[in-house]
């Protein structure tokens, strides 16, 4: 894919992440479903929109991503760093950080060359070939199984409510 394509895919994908979590009241926002809440949710994918910059930079210099060093059982370790990091409670603060963070991201994705970005640096992890390309496209989908998550957790809920 495209670097172009891929930017406006995650695009798409941030801007319903985005409309998504908005759309939440106040207390379904900071309100667990199973271990995170969708504030967790947000604090996290702030988060890795900066680590995929570091990581990516890392890659491009033949080395493996500092999260995937030890990031413990679905990269629970990293995860819980960028909960306690970005720890504001505020809804629109934590969705403006959001959409900054993911303008860095993409900025940095549109100063590559295009030979970089689906370039095999030697990188590997558990066996697999890393390049900034399958990392971005990894990242996009983690947008889309938690917007579409956090969707089925309201239904759930209003479902339970209305019981």
């Amino acid at each position: 894919m495209k670097i172009e394509t891929q930017i406006t895919k995650f695009d798409q994908s941030i801007e319903d992440f985005v409309h998504c979590v908005a759309s939440l009241n106040e207390e379904l926002f900071l309100k667990r479903l199973n271990h995170w809440s969708p504030r967790d949710v947000v604090a996290h994918l702030i988060g890795w929109n900066r680590y995929i910059i570091e990581g990516s930079n890392q890659i491009r210099r033949g080395e493996l991503p500092f999260y995937d060093i030890d990031p413990g059982e679905d990269y629970s370790k990293v995860n819980a760093v960028l909960v306690l990091e970005y720890s504001s409670t505020d809804r629109q603060e934590m969705l403006d950080e959001l959409q900054v963070t993911a303008q860095e991201l993409m900025r940095f994705i549109r100063s590559l060359d295009s030979s970089e970005w689906s370039r095999d640096y030697g990188v590997r992890h558990k066996g697999a070939i890393i390049t900034i390309q399958n990392t971005v496209d990894e990242f996009i989908e983690d947008y889309d199984i938690h917007k579409e998550r956090i969707k089925e957790w309201v239904r759930r809920e209003s479902t339970r409510r209305q019981d």
